[in-house]
């Protein structure tokens, strides 16, 4: 039974104006992929690290990890068009149903080692973790242009990464939800939320530093914290 983290690297960058896919933009002269392998790299509850990317940059990613002194990077994974192609590759790569999975989104550099713990020690008493922060602005439901509901703020999350699961459960989760014709999933949680409903998804505090590269004046933010923590 291990604690394996599988970082998803497969973005397009689009929506930053860039042809270079956001993982490999620098910030403090490493890449965003890089920052992010040294927060799993570096946190004792990780015992193996997996990186799944594009088929287009899979030598790019093996060159990456060749020139760093990584020792827990353990494979690079074939990912695809939709998010779900990427777990799916990690669930045909590692098939221990005991082994805990740690999904994290490879552009989110800032992940702290206290995170990494808290959500691996939740793993030990529970079959799925979801991460997440208070909502802070008011969330409202559209509907055809217009406004048709207002949830209570206090019942509201922002969902962020790393999403914890024994492989075994969300391996189930999947073979249900790929039973589904109009099977559609923005993350992994969601997915067990709905296929697999009888599992309790445990809910462990995010960080409000914990951001999801996806607009240019992201990494300024990225690089304000990184060099406060030296």
């Amino acid at each position: 039974m291990k604690n394996i983290a599988i970082i998803l690297a497969g973005g397009s960058g689009r929506r930053m104006g860039n042809a270079l896919p956001k993982q490999f933009l620098k910030v403090n002269e490493r890449m965003v992929i890089e920052h992010t392998i040294d927060a799993f790299e570096h946190a004792p509850s990780i015992d193996e690290i997996a990186v799944v990317t594009h088929p287009d940059y899979v030598e790019e990613m093996k060159q990456i990890i060749a020139s760093n002194p990584w020792k827990k990077v353990a494979q690079v994974l074939l990912g695809g068009k939709e998010r779900t192609d990427s777990t799916l590759s990690a669930l045909r790569a590692y098939t221990n149903d005991d082994d805990r999975l740690l999904i994290h989104d490879g552009v989110r550099p800032l992940v702290s080692e206290q995170i990494i713990k808290n959500v691996c020690e939740t793993l030990e008493h529970h079959d799925a973790v979801n991460l997440a922060i208070p909502a802070v602005d008011t969330i409202i439901e559209v509907r055809d242009g217009a406004m048709v509901a207002a949830p209570k703020r206090e019942y509201l999350r922002q969902v962020q990464t790393p999403q914890g699961f024994k492989r075994g459960v969300l391996a189930r989760a999947f073979a249900t939800a790929l039973k589904d014709p109009d099977f559609v999933a923005t993350d992994d949680c969601g997915v067990v939320f709905k296929y697999a409903p009888d599992t309790t998804i445990k809910i462990v505090d995010g960080d409000t530093t914990n951001i999801k590269i996806t607009y240019k004046e992201d990494l300024e933010f990225v690089k304000k914290i990184l060099d406060g923590r030296g």
